[in-house]
C-alpha cells in the first residue's frame, strides 16, 4: 500500500500515481489522504499526516509538500517501524513519524536515507521525477528492505530538519497556544491540551466569552463554542458555521483562553 499526500490540488497528483503504477505494476494499493493541504504549508500538512497516517496499516507514505523544491533541499525516506514515509527534508515527515512509533520525541528507532535525486528530470515536479519513483522502489523491496534500494543511502539523524509541533502553555486557569491548522469546515484547531476545558461551562478566547460544549449542537446554529476535536487538542468552532471567520484566526495565530471559575 502507498499513501500519497500534497499540496497539488489536480491534476499533478496524476502524474505521480502514473509514475509509481508503472514503476511498482498496477496491482499496488493506492489510497489518496488529500492533496488539498494548505499551498506550503509544512507544519499544518505535518500536523494532519501525524494524526491520520497511524490509523493506517503498514504502509509507504508519499507526502509532497516542497516549498523548497529545485533547491539544494534532500529527498528523503524515513522507516519508522513497519511503515516508510517518503518526502522533502523540510520536516514534514517528523512529526507523523514520531507518531507512528508511538511517541513524539521517539527519534532513537528512526532510521533516515537519502535519495539520489541527480536525475530528476524536472526542477519543479519532484513529485513525480523523484518521491514518487522513490516510493514505488521502497514499496518494492518493502520497508525492512531499504538498504537493497539502490537510490538510497543511509544518513545520520543530525543531517535531517528538524520540525516539532509548538507546545501550549498552560498556567493554572490560562493557556497561551498556537492555531496549527483549521479544517475545511472552518474549525480551528489549537494546540491547548483539551483538558484544559474539563470543568468550566464558558472559557475566554481571546478576551472573548465563549461556550464550552461536548458537541458543535450543544449550541444553536450560527453560534460560537469551545470544544475538544477528535485529535484531543481545544477547536474554536461555530455549529453550522465558520469558527475561523467567526474568531478572525488563522494557521500560526496566538490564542490565549481563560477558564471563567
Amino acid at each position: 500500500m502507498i499513501t500519497l499526500s500534497s499540496d497539488f490540488g489536480s491534476p499533478y497528483p496524476a502524474a505521480m500515481k502514473g509514475v509509481v503504477l508503472e514503476r511498482a505494476g498496477t496491482d499496488v494499493q493506492l489510497i489518496d489522504v488529500s492533496h488539498e493541504f494548505p499551498r506550503g504549508d509544512v507544519r499544518s500538512t505535518a500536523f494532519w499526516l501525524r494524526e491520520v497516517l497511524p490509523y493506517f496499516p503498514p504502509a509507504v507514505h508519499l507526502a509532497v509538500v516542497d516549498p523548497g523544491v529545485g533547491t539544494d533541499r534532500n529527498a528523503i525516506v524515513v522507516r519508522a517501524g513497519d511503515h516508510a514515509l517518503v518526502g522533502p527534508d523540510n520536516g514534514v515527515l517528523v512529526p507523523p513519524a514520531r507518531r507512528l512509533l508511538e511517541g513524539d520525541r521517539n527519534d532513537g528507532a528512526l532510521e533516515w536515507y537519502a535519495i539520489d535525486d541527480t536525475d530528476a528530470a524536472s526542477s519543479t515536479f519532484h513529485g513525480r521525477d523523484v518521491f514518487a519513483p522513490a516510493a514505488a522502489d521502497v514499496h518494492d523491496a518493502g520497508v525492512d528492505g531499504l538498504e537493497t534500494v539502490p537510490s538510497l543511502t543511509a544518513v545520520d539523524r543530525e543531517e535531517i530538519v528538524d520540525l516539532t509541533l509548538p507546545e501550549a502553555t498552560v498556567d493554572g486557569g490560562r493557556a497561551t497556544g498556537t492555531v496549527l491548522a483549521v479544517d475545511d469546515f472552518g474549525n480551528v484547531i489549537t494546540n491547548v491540551p483539551g483538558e484544559f476545558l474539563e470543568g468550566p461551562e464558558r472559557i475566554r478566547a481571546n478576551g472573548e466569552a465563549v461556550p464550552v460544549g461536548e458537541t458543535f449542537a450543544s449550541v444553536p446554529p450560527g453560534r460560537r463554542l469551545a470544544t475538544v476535536g477528535s485529535h484531543g487538542c481545544v477547536e474554536l468552532d461555530v455549529n453550522d458555521g465558520r469558527g475561523d471567520e467567526a474568531f478572525g484566526l488563522t494557521v500560526g495565530d496566538e490564542v490565549r483562553l481563560e477558564r471563567r471559575e
